[in-house]
């Protein structure tokens, strides 16, 4: 039962976050399939964008979600899955020299650039497949494995480099936290799938440099852009603030979400690295210093290296890695100021950012809540909202796809259900 009345760790509660989860995989699951391959985003209405390019970070998350929900037991969502993988495999893969394309069009790549960010994704689909049991999954996590190994990582950097041209000749010097940060999700869930403490090794490397080395001297401000030596870039994007994944300044959401990974990362260690969860208890702490209530109700989305905001729209993954990282900071510290935030994000998130009449979550919401459509439009992801629902959910000690596959809750792991 859940400590002191709080709503993690409560049957009851559970029993809301599945009902939310199925809500949102209700809206998704067959309006995104597009029988001519890979998955259309949705817009507000969740009809379909009949649009031949698919991004990869579209094509992996999607087919990501569709074998955690597999795990579920959700009928219908593991062909959801095969269907996406065989979208990565034919369509963004590149056939003569390797990789995955950004962009896929209906008989040619769009955008032929190698991205970290998305083969980070492209790792995470593939390993959770793997756990899926989907039957194309060991082949994709093998081949992308191969590309991050020949590729993008660095032993030397200990961090993995950001992009290249499609036949791999040169590369750019633009450095970036979000695709690592990307990279250490995948890495530990490719650890979960296959046990080879490698994929461990390299994740724990990408936090001690990004965290522990530039986030804590930065005042625990963690900065997005870097140079080719790894220096931050303050001044990257300062034309373009609204660049939808890069954007001027620093990222508060990508706090939180980096406070949830550390704690993940903390569990695959055997809790043995004490500065992984004093680190998400710092990054916590500053997100909401620097980001909660200071321009009306919520988190904001930007703000300088002085904690000044500068975006001030809420995006609806920002709450969903909330509420994430409040969750499994509650769990591993026991302490109930982390279950107090929890409640208040779910409150902001329940009244402003889930959509009650059409479905799925509004993407953006301007600074007094109401919904808008810049720079996002539609609703373009699932992976975060659902994210939200299963974080809190599952037991702490394991990743996602593990305590799916073991059929655990939080409760269940609490009263020893196996």
């Amino acid at each position: 039962m859940a400590p002191n009345g709080g709503w993690l760790g409560n049957p009851l509660h559970e029993s809301w976050l599945l009902a939310e989860a199925n809500r949102l995989l209700d809206f998704y699951q067959y309006a995104c399939v597009d029988p001519g391959g890979g998955f259309f985003e949705l817009d507000s209405e969740g009809v379909p964008a009949k649009v031949p390019n698919k991004e990869i970070v579209v094509s992996a998350r999607m087919t990501y979600t569709f074998s955690l929900a597999h795990l579920m037991g959700r009928p219908g969502a593991g062909a959801v899955a095969d269907h996406g993988i065989r979208f990565l495999l034919e369509r963004h893969r590149d056939p003569q020299h390797g990789g995955y394309y950004w962009t896929a069009g209906a008989d040619r790549p769009i955008d032929s650039a190698k991205q970290g960010y998305g083969h980070a994704h492209v790792l995470l689909a593939a390993a959770t497949a793997v756990l899926a049991d989907r039957p194309e999954g060991d082949r994709l996590l093998q081949d992308v494995t191969e590309v991050l190994d020949r590729r993008f990582w660095s032993e030397e950097e200990g961090l993995f480099v950001e992009e290249f041209p499609r036949d791999w000749a040169g590369g750019s010097g633009y450095r970036g936290q979000n695709s690592n940060m990307h990279m250490v999700e995948g890495l530990l869930a490719a650890h979960d799938a296959t046990g080879e403490s490698e994929y461990l090794r390299r994740a724990l490397s990408v936090c001690r440099r990004l965290i522990t080395e530039k986030t804590a001297s930065n005042d625990w401000r963690l900065a997005e852009h870097y140079t080719a030596d790894w220096e931050i870039d303050p001044d990257y994007n300062r034309d373009d603030p609204d660049h939808l994944y890069r954007p001027y300044g620093s990222i508060v959401g990508h706090w939180l979400e980096w406070a949830r990974l550390l704690c993940q990362a903390w569990a695959a260690t055997g809790n043995r690295e004490a500065w992984c969860l004093e680190s998400a208890r710092r990054l916590f702490r500053q997100a909401l210093s620097d980001g909660w209530n200071v321009s009306g109700e919520g988190l904001i989305y930007t703000v300088d290296f002085q904690g000044r905001p500068l975006s001030r729209d809420r995006y609806w993954w920002t709450f969903a890695e909330a509420l994430g990282a409040a969750a499994y900071l509650a769990d591993v510290t026991g302490v109930a100021e982390y279950e107090r935030w929890y409640r208040t994000f779910w409150d902001f998130t329940h009244r402003h950012v889930i959509d009650h009449r059409r479905g799925g979550w509004h993407a953006v919401l301007d600074s007094d809540n109401q919904p808008k459509s810049q720079p996002w439009s539609g609703k373009p992801d699932l992976y975060h909202a659902l994210h939200a629902c299963l974080l809190p959910l599952l037991p702490t000690d394991r990743g996602l796809a593990v305590s799916l596959r073991q059929g655990l809750t939080r409760s269940g792991a609490a009263r020893g259900v196996r």
